[in-house]
């Protein structure tokens, strides 16, 4: 590389457009040399958001739960100690918008301000290369898998979107288990410039032919989406192409939109569980309980009229879970059915501590997996997303 006059080695390391050949390694090592600091390593979350797996074998994979970079993954927060050889290690989190990658060890011989400034910036580099090279890199996967994935949920998680999206007024976060042999269960979320849009789904079956009605459903869904469609032309979109394509098939589901400029929710409900309202640390359960339409596929069993738009204004604050009966039917340690009741007071006690909500579904689905020796008895499936616009304190009126 040639340097320009005046140019920072990171700024030349970046302006070379031989650097974005690149494999992650190699830019780690050159970014860390630029800025100064004498090792750098990037850990990713693997798929369950157990462990912290290094990208390469220098180093063994940390526990999420028992370790201070899982701390810095959890909270999504700086952390620093001692590093084990002399010097100091740094723990940035590895955020892409709002999602959570992992975290990035930087060792350095004393920490400083501009020596964390300069983390932060590479922390948030590598962040939006590995956003954008996981999804042709096969590298990734490998390393954040622990075990064969099975067909089905191999052929649907590729239609999964990222588990967390989010800007200043909304976040949304998600989890599915059981997450190497799914079935029919799946998720997705979208944002344009006013809308939060978000879907949980449930086909019949547990098989190929049940992940593919899931992902023919998550297309339509996203085909009418992309033209600006209204719910009842969405929703209408998926009976048409399961009617056509996959006749003896069908899904149940929640398909929703948030305007995050004004709180005002809508959604409609296709023989799924009602969703949950959580507001000021409690359940409201009958909230959002409407009378519920036929599955979608099923668009023969509708009565004369049309399926039905649901309206409501949310709060500021207010989080609204849609969720599988995978979850609720699943079984706690003592045996007894985890049931609506506990699974939404799970969740107000984890929003009474501060917790961030990718981290409440995180902590709750491996609950759920760890009290049942890692077995459910069917796929478990929880979105849940947070109107919290900016400038607005929680628990004010909401507007009109």
């Amino acid at each position: 590389m040639t340097a320009e006059p005046g140019g920072s080695p990171l700024e030349d390391f970046l302006a070379d457009p031989a650097s974005c050949t690149l494999d992650m390694t190699s830019v780690v090592a050159h970014c860390a040399k630029a800025l100064g600091l004498r090792h750098a390593v990037v850990y990713l979350a693997d798929i369950q958001q157990r462990h912290l797996v290094p990208l390469t074998d220098v180093t063994a994979a940390l526990p999420i739960d028992e370790t201070l970079a899982g701390w810095c993954y959890r909270t999504q927060s700086l952390r620093v100690e001692e590093s084990e050889r002399d010097g100091m290690t740094a723990w940035f989190p590895l955020i892409d918008g709002a999602e959570r990658l992992g975290v990035l060890a930087v060792h350095t011989h004393t920490l400083t301000a501009e020596s964390l400034r300069q983390g932060r910036a590479m922390a948030a580099l590598l962040a939006m290369m590995t956003s954008s090279k996981r999804a042709y890199k096969d590298t990734f996967v490998r390393r954040t898998r622990t075990r064969a994935m099975h067909l089905p949920a191999e052929m649907l998680r590729a239609f999964l979107p990222p588990r967390t999206i989010g800007n200043p007024h909304v976040v949304s976060t998600a989890v599915l288990e059981p997450a190497y042999d799914l079935g029919g269960d799946a998720f997705d979320h979208a944002l344009t410039t006013d809308t939060l849009h978000a879907v949980v789904l449930d086909a019949m079956g547990h098989n190929l032919l049940s992940g593919l009605t899931s992902a023919v459903a998550l297309a339509a869904c996203r085909n009418a989406r992309r033209v600006d469609a209204d719910l009842l032309s969405l929703v209408e979109g998926v009976d048409e192409a399961l009617s056509q394509w996959l006749p003896d098939q069908f899904c149940t589901g929640i398909l929703a939109r948030l305007d995050f400029c004004n709180g005002v929710l809508q959604w409609v409900n296709c023989g799924h569980p009602a969703p949950l309202l959580i507001r000021d640390h409690r359940l409201f359960a009958d909230e959002l309980s409407r009378e519920a339409d036929p599955p979608m596929g099923l668009r023969s069993l509708l009565s004369a009229r049309d399926r039905q738009v649901h309206e409501t204004r949310l709060r500021p604050g207010d989080r609204v879970l849609l969720y599988t009966d995978g979850v609720t039917e699943a079984r706690t340690a003592d045996g007894r059915l985890l049931g609506l009741e506990r699974f939404a007071d799970y969740v107000i006690r984890a929003s009474a501590t501060g917790e961030i909500a990718p981290e409440t579904l995180r902590r709750l689905i491996h609950s759920l997996l760890d009290s049942q020796d890692s077995r459910l008895r069917d796929d478990a499936t929880i979105l849940m997303f947070e109107w919290q616009p900016s400038g607005r304190p929680a628990g004010t009126d909401a507007i009109g």
